[in-house]
C-alpha cells in the first residue's frame, strides 16, 4: 500500500483535489483527513438538558495566554461548534457560519435550524474538494445546537455530515470513543457529561493533562443560549 501510494505521488495524482488517481481515490482529500487526526482532540456530547462541547486547547507554551485560544465558537444564541486540524481553515469556515446565521436571522425573522446550517458548511467543505486551485479544508467540525431538541454532527474535510448522540475528532479519536461508547448513557446530565469529557481527555492527554489548556460550552435546551464553562467547573 505504502509503495502504491509513493507511485501515485510520482505520477502526479496528488497535486490537485481534483484528479482521481487509478484507483479512484482523492489523495488531497486523504491528506486533508490525516491532518485532522493530528489535531487536538475535541468532544461533543448530547445530554438531557441539551449539547455539551469539550475540546483540547493544546497550549504547551507558558507565555501563551491560555484565555486567548478559542477553540469552542460560537455561531448563534442556540448553536456552538468546534474543530479540529488546521485551526486557520477552521476559523475561516465558523466565520463564514456565523454570517451565514445572521443572514438568515435578518432574512427570514427566525434562528437557522442547526442542519440547514450543517449542509450550508458541507457544500462549501465540498466545493473545495472538486475545483482545481484550490486545496481542501483541511478541518474537522463538531456542530451542536438546539431546536426542537439538542443534535450533534460531524463534518468532515470531504464535506459528508453524520449525527451523533456523542463522539470525538483529533488525536485522541479512537481512545475517547473507547470511553464513549462504555460509558456514555442517553439522559446523562450536562454535569456528568462533563466529568466524563474531562476524564477521557485526562486519560488520553496523561501528563500533559491541565485544566487550563480545556475550553468547554454548552446549550440548554429550555434556554437555547451557548454559555461557556468557567474552569473552575472542569476540574477532575
Amino acid at each position: 500500500m505504502q509503495q502504491q501510494e509513493m507511485s501515485h505521488q510520482m505520477m502526479g495524482y496528488d497535486r490537485t483535489s481534483a484528479m482521481f488517481s487509478p484507483d479512484g481515490r482523492l489523495l488531497q482529500v486523504e491528506y486533508a483527513k490525516e491532518a485532522v487526526k493530528q489535531g487536538s482532540t475535541a468532544i461533543g456530547l448530547v445530554c438531557k438538558e441539551g449539547v455539551l462541547l469539550v475540546a483540547d486547547k493544546r497550549v504547551v507554551d507558558k507565555l501563551i495566554v491560555a484565555d486567548s485560544v478559542e477553540k469552542i465558537f460560537q455561531l448563534d444564541d442556540h448553536i456552538g461548534a468546534t474543530a479540529t486540524g488546521f485551526v486557520m481553515d477552521a476559523r475561516v469556515l465558523l466565520e463564514k457560519a456565523q454570517v451565514i446565521v445572521q443572514q438568515h436571522r435578518i432574512t427570514y425573522g427566525v434562528p437557522m435550524d442547526v442542519i440547514s446550517l450543517v449542509k450550508e458548511i458541507c457544500d462549501i467543505k465540498q466545493f473545495f474538494t472538486q475545483y482545481g486551485g484550490a486545496r481542501p479544508f483541511g478541518v474537522s467540525v463538531i456542530i451542536a445546537g438546539v431546536d426542537e431538541s439538542p443534535v450533534l454532527y460531524v463534518t468532515d474535510p470531504t464535506g459528508i455530515f453524520f449525527e451523533y448522540k456523542a463522539t470525538a475528532i483529533g488525536e485522541g479519536e479512537v481512545e475517547v470513543k473507547q470511553i464513549l461508547n462504555k460509558e456514555y448513557k442517553e439522559g446523562i446530565s450536562i454535569d456528568e457529561g462533563l466529568k466524563l469529557a474531562m476524564n477521557a481527555l485526562k486519560k488520553v492527554l496523561g501528563k500533559d493533562f491541565d485544566v487550563r489548556r480545556i475550553d468547554g460550552a454548552y446549550i440548554k435546551s429550555d434556554e437555547k443560549k451557548f454559555v461557556r464553562i468557567d474552569r473552575k467547573k472542569m476540574r477532575v
